[in-house]
């Protein structure tokens, strides 16, 4: 493989691969990569040939034992010529140790359990403008995130997520047209949501929330902000109840995915997940 060098991607290279997400017909949220650096400044790696770029992927650690698999695209002019399973053996060495976790497209799911990934569960992409009204109750509020103490939302989220991810968290809430509310009990958080424009339909998630109910009522918050404009939420399988609610309030389902680890799934508050964050980061 000669001339084929991987190395830690720059700034701009972060951007080049958004372009190329966008180029494969991924939804990308306008400034997502923006939260990539504080995720993990070593985690997104690019592959040049002859110092052009050719490939790329990203492989994010978490805490001391989490990692997360992304972004994994080569060049259509440089498939299969092997750089894009020696870039990603670089994402599992950078990653080495670790749990690792993806999200995977229904046709590539066997090429990952080659390599070790099992399936965890099965998530549905749902877009649509949600209609209807949203179940309320009177003893809970729903709140900019940022009135909140941060360490209440990080705590909340840890919940739901295999480790810590505070650096993450804290720029996901505050770039550019993102929009954080949360759900308070007698000042205990107890829902919390983030939408975000992109190149198409406004993105949900995460969504985290104790009820089916409490993630209807903040998605009905999040949608109240964009105008009545689509929007499109991953939400896993297993949330029936709220799947019956998006599918009541007029939102359709238009594909799937697949949460894969290298081991057993993480010893997470599975139930209260109703929409995942991003199919990059996790």
């Amino acid at each position: 493989m000669p001339m084929f060098v991987i190395g830690t991607a720059s700034g701009r290279d972060i951007s080049t691969m958004r372009d190329w997400a966008i180029a494969e017909g991924w939804d990308q949220g306008f400034h997502d990569h923006l939260a990539f650096a504080p995720a993990d400044p070593h985690g997104f790696l690019i592959g040049r040939l002859k110092g052009e770029p050719v490939a790329c992927i990203s492989a994010v650690r978490y805490g001391t034992d989490h990692g997360f698999i992304g972004y994994y695209i080569v060049l259509p002019e440089a498939r299969g010529k092997g750089y894009g399973l020696s870039i990603f053996r670089s994402a599992m060495d950078h990653l080495s140790g670790r749990l690792v976790g993806l999200d995977s497209v229904p046709d590539q799911q066997d090429n990952y359990r080659t390599s070790g990934f099992r399936t965890a569960w099965e998530n549905i992409r749902f877009a649509g403008r949600p209609s209807g009204a949203a179940p309320t109750s009177t003893d809970t509020e729903i709140v900019d995130a940022a009135a909140v103490p941060f360490a209440d939302l990080a705590a909340y989220d840890a919940r739901f997520f295999p480790a810590p991810r505070d650096a993450f968290l804290s720029a996901w809430t505050m770039l550019p047209g993102h929009t954080a509310v949360a759900a308070l009990h007698d000042g205990r958080v107890t829902g919390f949501g983030v939408i975000r424009p992109s190149t198409g339909p406004w993105r949900v998630g995460p969504l985290h929330a104790d009820s089916p109910g409490l993630a209807a009522t903040v998605l009905a918050a999040l949608s109240e902000t964009t105008g009545g404009d689509r929007l499109r939420i991953d939400v896993p399988e297993t949330q029936t109840h709220f799947i019956r609610h998006l599918t009541t309030a007029g939102m359709t389902p238009i594909s799937r995915n697949t949460r894969m680890y290298t081991g057993e799934p993480p010893a997470i508050d599975s139930t209260g997940i109703y929409g995942i964050t991003n199919g990059e980061l996790g």
